[in-house]
């Protein structure tokens, strides 16, 4: 083969790769299934069913049409709440003030999923761009923002505890606020906590508020983005390059790290579809 020849050829090769990627597997969400047993979860939520989205990154390259996709496979799925872990939009070159507009059509669209328990955190974007904008244009839509804070989901008499916490990267996460001692180690009130960067478990396991966590749900790392055979991801963000997809464990603290909806760098996706996760909670 001559050099032009094997040049044209690799030409050829990268822009089929690059269509595929940017029109095929970025549009191709894949739906996740897994059941969590939970030590201590009251039997009213044994098949509690909790539908995860990340890392939507709207207007940046996920167009509206692929969010509102994402929302009707939600609303099919018709799971019993829908927990968002954080960057629904997207702060690269362009000013912040471009960021907002954004943020409130991804929460419109957002607003269509029928579920009645639908909560976010903020991801290291959302708070660049300001967190006080992006959750307005959520709470605005009727969904609930957990910023160090944390809320009771009930069922039946039963309960368990939701926290979330502020994004790792950018912001100030504060455990102590989010899981306080008076929710750690409740008899049969077990915690799930939402949290943007995955890495961060690693800090977490270490102090009495991560050790009463019993499942973790992040993002972040989008999985990788671009996965190339025997090299894996090509680029990973900070606090997303250790526990970058699926599940870990550590003791008694689950890990589900989402591969997100979205993009950033280039629109492209590459043996690593978007994700909706789809988890049933079960009584352990």
């Amino acid at each position: 083969m001559t050099r032009r020849r094997f040049m044209l050829g690799s030409a050829c090769a990268g822009g089929a790769l690059a269509i595929y990627g940017g029109e095929i597997e970025r549009h191709w969400i894949e739906i996740t299934h897994r059941d969590v047993f939970i030590p201590g979860l009251a039997q009213a939520f044994d098949g509690f069913r909790v539908a995860q989205l990340s890392d939507i990154h709207l207007d940046d390259y996920t167009e509206p049409f692929f969010l509102r996709d994402a929302v009707r496979h939600i609303n099919e799925l018709n799971p019993d709440a829908v927990f968002l872990t954080g960057d629904f939009v997207t702060h690269e070159l362009l000013p912040v003030r471009f960021s907002i507009g954004p943020a409130w059509q991804c929460a419109n669209l957002l607003k269509q999923i029928q579920c009645p328990h639908r909560y976010a955190v903020m991801g290291n974007h959302d708070v660049i761009v300001g967190s006080e904008l992006v959750s307005e244009a959520l709470t605005t839509n009727g969904i609930t923002v957990l910023i160090n804070g944390h809320v009771a989901i009930e069922r039946a008499g039963a309960r368990f505890w939701l926290a979330g916490l502020d994004d790792p990267v950018a912001g100030e996460p504060d455990p102590g606020a989010a899981i306080p001692a008076s929710i750690r180690n409740v008899a049969h009130e077990p915690i799930i906590l939402l949290c943007h960067a995955p890495d961060y478990a690693d800090d977490l396991i270490v102090v009495p508020e991560g050790q009463a966590v019993s499942l973790m749900l992040a993002g972040h790392s989008h999985g990788g983005q671009i996965r190339l055979p025997i090299v894996g991801p090509l680029v990973l963000p900070d606090l997303g390059r250790k526990y970058i997809e699926g599940w870990f464990r550590f003791g008694s603290l689950q890990l589900y790290v989402n591969r997100g909806l979205g993009t950033v760098g280039l629109p492209i996706r590459f043996n690593c579809p978007p994700e909706i996760a789809l988890l049933t909670l079960r009584s352990a």
